[in-house]
C-alpha cells in the first residue's frame, strides 16, 4: 500500500503568520514598528531604500494576475485624455468662455471622429483575438484605462463581450479607471517605467491617436526600442497624418542623417479602423515580426 506523502508545506505560509499576528497581545514590544512583518509594515516597504523592491512588485503583481487570466498577447491603444467623444464635443465648445478656448475647443471637436475610429478597431481586434487551443486570450484590448481614447477602446471591447485591460498610473490630479475597463484586469501603477513596459511585454500591435507629452513618450519609446533591435517588429498604427506631421517632421528626421530611411518604414500612417485592422493581419500572415538579426526582448 503506497504511504501517502507528506504535505508540501513545512512551514506556515505569509497567510497563515499574518493571520497569527493580528491576534499577538499588546505589549511595548508588539506595538513597536519594529515588530511588524516585513511584508505588512507599509511604512517600511515605503522606504527609501526599498525603491528596488517596489519595483520587482509594481513588474510582477500584473504580470501574475494576466497570467492567471490566460492573456497572452494584447492589442495596445494610446492617445490623449483630452478627445471628446463625439457626443460630447460641442458641450466642449459652449463652454469656452473667450476666442482661443473656442478655437482649442473646435480643433478638440475635429478630432473628435478618432474616438469612433478607435472604438471601431478595438472591436474588430476583440472580434477577431480570442482564444486558442490552451485558452489563452490574444489580441485583447489594453489602454491607460482613462478617458477619451482610452475609454473607447476599452468600449470597443466590451461592446464584443470581451475582457479588457486598463493601466492607471497614480497623478497629482484625481484619474479614475472609465467604467469599461474589466475589474480584475485594472491596474494602478506608482511608476511610469513599469507601466511602460507592461504596455509593451504582450504587445502585438500598437494603435496611436493624437495626443500630448505622454502619447509622445510611449510612441518614441517603441519606435527607439524597434529600431535598436530590443523588441520584435510589430505594427504601429498611426493615426492623424495631418496631425503628427505638424507636431514632427519625421521625414526631416532622415533628410537630416539622424535616422535613417527605413525607420520610417516602422510607421503605418492610417485613417480607418478596417484598414489599420487589415494591415495588422497581413503583417502577421507574412512574419514580419520574425526579425532574426535583431535583439529581441523575450522578457528575460
Amino acid at each position: 500500500m503506497t504511504k501517502p506523502l507528506p504535505p508540501k508545506r513545512i512551514f506556515p505560509s505569509s497567510k497563515v503568520d499574518a493571520k497569527a499576528a493580528e491576534h499577538v497581545p499588546s505589549i511595548p514590544q508588539t506595538e513597536s514598528p519594529a515588530y511588524k512583518l516585513a511584508f505588512q509594515d507599509s511604512e517600511f516597504l515605503l522606504r527609501e531604500d526599498l525603491r528596488p523592491v517596489r519595483f520587482q512588485l509594481e513588474l510582477l503583481k500584473p504580470e501574475l494576475l494576466l497570467n492567471e487570466a490566460k492573456i497572452a498577447s494584447t492589442f495596445v491603444f494610446y492617445g490623449s485624455a483630452r478627445i471628446p467623444a463625439p457626443e460630447a464635443a460641442d458641450a466642449l465648445i459652449a463652454a469656452a468662455t473667450n476666442d482661443e478656448q473656442h478655437a482649442v475647443a473646435e480643433r478638440l471637436k475635429a478630432k473628435s471622429r478618432y474616438y469612433e475610429v478607435a472604438r471601431a478597431l478595438a472591436r474588430l481586434a476583440s472580434r477577431a483575438g480570442g482564444k486558442d487551443e490552451e485558452g489563452n486570450r490574444h489580441f485583447v484590448v489594453c489602454s491607460g484605462g482613462g478617458p477619451s481614447i482610452m475609454e473607447a477602446a476599452n468600449r470597443g471591447a466590451v461592446e464584443e463581450g470581451e475582457e479588457t485591460i486598463g493601466l492607471n498610473i497614480v497623478l497629482p490630479h484625481e484619474q479614475l479607471p472609465n467604467r469599461y475597463v474589466t475589474p480584475d484586469l485594472s491596474f494602478q501603477f506608482h511608476y511610469f517605467a513599469l507601466r511602460k513596459m507592461h504596455f509593451l511585454l504582450r504587445a502585438r500591435a500598437v494603435a496611436v491617436f493624437p495626443g500630448g507629452y505622454g502619447t509622445f513618450d510611449e510612441l518614441f519609446e517603441l519606435l527607439t526600442l524597434i529600431q535598436t533591435g530590443k523588441v520584435r517588429p510589430l505594427p504601429i498604427l498611426l493615426f492623424g497624418k495631418d496631425f503628427w506631421s505638424r507636431m514632427v517632421n519625421f521625414q526631416g528626421l532622415a533628410d537630416e542623417g539622424v535616422i535613417s530611411p527605413h525607420d520610417l518604414d516602422l510607421i503605418h500612417w492610417s485613417e480607418d479602423a478596417q484598414e489599420a485592422w487589415d494591415f495588422v493581419t497581413r503583417f502577421y500572415e507574412r512574419g514580419e515580426d520574425k526579425d532574426e538579426e535583431s535583439s529581441v526582448a523575450d522578457g528575460s
